[in-house]
């Protein structure tokens, strides 16, 4: 009787990973994958025990998954209720009889990843209108100085030393400032008429972030193939490629070159409107290398929580926000605002959190970066961490798109058994697609996984379709 009994179980357990590895062959057996770099690694979260393992060790390109990396340090060290602030206030005197200010008014930049973003409209408010309003109920009716942009809290390198060219200029792109604003994007309007013809540039939003911009784009077909190409706290860039022809309305995204700029400039602006005289041109501390005085304070902004930021985060995969929370990181935890304090962090998190540095190459928070490279077995075992060990899991499991549903895993993993299961970040560059989270196999037992496709020459869709084949089986298989 017990010797049927184990035979039987030999053979179930036999089947299942014969199964398991039929689906693996068939998706490297795809010719989309021919001279591809694949590697996966799939945990148990209850005890860490590795369900499937191909080439873990490998060194690969992670893309957005690397977002994973930031959210889950930047929750565990600075905590799911962290707040970024942004102050008004003022130096000098203010004569409370004549309403007078000789000084400056000072705006100082807190990191805020969020300020103004359309993710968080309805937080912000129009927090410009609600700084004029205080400075109004302070007696402030004139300025003998100027508006300064304190943005001071990170360093003036915005964007990270191993970003390609092509992406800066673009919104996905964007640098980071101590001052950010309206997720540093700039919208650039255009008409668009038949193939072949320069498309027509109608307007910018915000009008105040416009710069000079050779416009080199063609109209051509239905796909966004522009690109911009400017360098941050420029006033000159050009923009090449193609936009969809015979459009009407076509918006094109590009980064803020100077957001502290931004933001100074359009203080003043709203303060001359509601009648309060600014004698002085609006600048920044980058430019003017001081603040004069002490500096009082008159009101605060304070960001969303971060919980709420990283959800948007994971869920959108804003770059921007991954590389606040990098310097954030550094600023808090070395001392300095800066990328490389900041991925220092993430090195020391992973080895705090048990994971095996080897084959760890970070270049930035995002994973924007072509040269960042991890292991599929360094990422789950972090998964792992995160759902067992962690303070903070259930604000990082729940900042993770649910599949098929929300973010960036909504057109995708549409099958039953991934409904109200399946969460996880994905990453995609050109010829690189990942996807790292967790789900739960029909016996009730939790996964964290890992599965990085790099340098595959097919379709991205049939690279993808081969992944959710693998994790369906391990769904029904475990």
């Amino acid at each position: 009787m017990y010797r049927n009994f184990f035979g039987l179980l030999l053979l179930l357990i036999s089947t299942v990973a014969t199964a398991q590895y039929e689906t693996l062959k068939s998706f490297l057996a795809d010719s989309s994958l021919s001279g591809a770099s694949v590697s996966i690694c799939i945990v148990s979260t209850e005890d860490g025990t590795t369900v499937l393992d191909y080439n873990s060790d490998e060194s690969l390109m992670p893309a957005s998954v690397l977002k994973i990396v930031t959210s889950a340090a930047a929750l565990e060290l600075l905590g799911p209720d962290y707040h970024f602030k942004t102050s008004i206030g003022y130096t000098g005197e203010l004569d409370k009889r004549t309403g007078v200010l000789t000084g400056d008014l000072v705006i100082k930049g807190g990191g805020d990843p969020a300020l103004g973003s359309p993710y968080f409209r309805e937080h912000y408010g129009n927090f410009l209108s609600g700084w004029v309003l205080r400075l109004k109920e302070a007696g402030v009716k004139s300025v003998n100085g100027r508006v300064i942009c304190d943005d001071s809290r990170y360093d003036y390198q915005p964007v990270p030393a191993k970003w390609l060219w092509e992406d800066i200029g673009n919104y996905y792109g964007a640098g980071v400032y101590g001052l950010s604003l309206f997720d540093n994007t700039l919208e650039i309007h255009f008409r668009t008429s038949s193939e072949g013809t320069i498309p027509e540039i109608t307007g910018y939003n915000p009008s105040e972030a416009r710069y000079d911009l050779s416009n080199q784009l063609v109209s051509s077909g239905n796909s966004d193939k522009g690109y911009v190409f400017s360098p941050p706290y420029g006033n000159y860039g050009w923009i090449a490629g193609t936009i969809p022809a015979n459009r009407d309305h076509f918006t094109l995204l590009a980064s803020i070159p100077d957001p502290p700029m931004l933001i100074a400039s359009l203080f003043d602006k709203m303060l001359d409107s509601a009648g309060i005289a600014v004698r002085q041109e609006p600048s920044t501390l980058r430019i003017e290398n001081h603040v004069p005085g002490e500096v009082i304070t008159i009101a605060e902004t304070k960001s969303p929580s971060l919980s709420a930021i990283t959800e948007v985060l994971n869920h959108e995969s804003v770059n921007l926000y991954a590389e606040h929370l990098l310097k954030e990181l550094g600023l808090q935890f070395r001392g300095k605002g800066t990328t490389d304090s900041g991925i220092d962090v993430l090195y020391s998190f992973l080895a705090e959190a048990g994971v095996d540095p080897k084959g760890f190459f970070i270049e930035d928070g995002s994973g924007l970066s072509p040269l960042n490279a991890v292991t599929a077995k360094g990422l789950a075992g972090l998964l792992f961490y995160m759902r067992k060990k962690a303070q903070n899991a259930e604000a990082f499991i729940n900042s993770l798109p649910e599949a098929g549903k929300e973010g960036t895993l909504k057109s995708s993993f549409h099958q039953t058994s991934f409904k109200n299961n399946l969460k996880a970040k994905s990453g995609s560059i050109t010829r690189t697609r990942c996807y790292a989270g967790y789900f739960t196999a029909s016996s009730g037992k939790e996964m964290a996984f890992s599965i990085m496709v790099n340098n595959y020459s097919g379709s991205s869709q049939t690279v993808v379709s081969g992944i959710e084949a693998l994790l369906l089986e391990t769904i029904v298989s475990q």
